[in-house]
């Protein structure tokens, strides 16, 4: 069973960065990819970033060149690092990880930007 715990969400100006924390109950090198999606109130969950177990990083493009994915093996953590926050950022942020065939999502933490 994986457990993933995302951390770091709150409420921001536009403009302004938080870092996001998605820890993992195991070693993040038995998954092939940690990803982040999100999803605002009222709309799909949507794909956010990805970082591959090679270190290959992908990002949707509406946050490409504000946000970075990254990560601490020794912490089994995966960060988002989320600069240039606008408002229609907002959104709960999960964390996901494929693990033999099973999607595994944590419960999500709210980020909220002010205009």
């Amino acid at each position: 069973q994986v457990q993933l715990v995302e951390s770091g969400g709150g409420l921001v100006q536009a403009g302004g960065s938080l870092r996001l924390s998605c820890a993992a109950s195991g070693s993040i090198f038995s998954f092939n990819g940690v990803g982040w999606y999100r999803q605002a109130p009222g709309n799909e969950r949507e794909y956010v970033a990805t970082i591959w177990r090679s270190g290959f990083t992908s990002y949707a493009d509406s946050v490409k060149g504000r946000f970075t994915i990254s990560r601490d093996n020794a912490k089994n953590t995966v960060f988002l690092q989320m600069n240039s926050l606008k408002p229609e950022d907002t959104a709960v942020y999960y964390c996901k990880v494929s693990h033999y065939g099973v999607d595994y999502w944590g419960k999500g933490t709210l980020v909220t930007v002010s205009s």
